[in-house]
């Protein structure tokens, strides 16, 4: 693909074939993502690959403790609920992937089999938990890093015909992931991805979340006009 093929034609996938991703893929990948600038090229960023029964027990554990009314555990600050625009562009992109799936606004059933969907990786194959070092706790920098690497990441997926999903659904309760990722005490949990082999037949695939404009979103100083 060309780059313009990339950046224009990606989009978050949420619905997964079962085929196994092969680790020189998965490899190959991250080598591409990690090309992506990081302050002072501190790069603070680790991943962990998981997949088969270790990534079933994550599914299984994340799940069972949110349905249970355990308080989640992300270890990255959350930061306050969507307000104004920011609300209006939350709700606008559910609706699109509700009205796809045919879920119905007083499907209370289906909505929650949507919401489970994502504390099970969204059933990918792959799980890939971005972690930061914890010495940099606290930096404005870091996190700013690792959403870079994150986005170089899902972009190289995509030139190689996978499709992937960044969240947070999957690393609700922390210790669940901790234990059967072995992710180190050095490490914090950022975010996950999840990466797989796009199902085509899977409607919310279809779906293209919309994006303002240039105009909305830049202003130009100095230019001449």
């Amino acid at each position: 693909m060309q780059f313009d093929d990339v950046i224009l034609g990606r989009r978050s996938i949420r619905g997964y074939k079962p085929d196994p991703v092969p680790r020189a893929l998965i490899e190959e990948i991250i080598t591409l993502a990690m090309r992506a600038p990081s302050s002072m090229n501190t790069q603070p960023w680790n991943f962990y690959v998981v997949t088969g029964e270790p990534l079933d027990r994550i599914r299984a554990g994340n799940t069972e403790r949110m349905v249970a009314g355990i308080p989640q555990s992300r270890e990255f600050r959350t930061g306050q609920a969507f307000t104004g625009q920011h609300r209006d562009r939350q709700v606008g992109v559910a609706k699109q992937l509700f009205s796809a799936m045919g879920i119905a606004r007083d499907d209370k059933e289906m909505r929650q089999d949507w919401v489970l969907r994502g504390f099970r990786q969204f059933d990918a194959p792959v799980c890939i938990i971005v972690t930061y070092d914890r010495v940099l706790d606290g930096s404005d920098d870091t996190p700013f890093d690792c959403g870079a690497v994150a986005t170089a990441l899902v972009n190289a997926a995509w030139s190689r015909g996978l499709g992937a999903v960044i969240n947070s659904q999957g690393i609700m309760q922390s210790p669940v992931v901790r234990e059967h990722a072995g992710i180190a005490d050095d490490q914090v949990i950022m975010k996950s991805i999840a990466l797989g082999w796009p199902d085509e037949t899977f409607p919310a695939n279809a779906v293209v979340s919309e994006r303002k404009s240039v105009e909305e979103a830049t202003v130009f100083v100095g230019f001449d006009g």
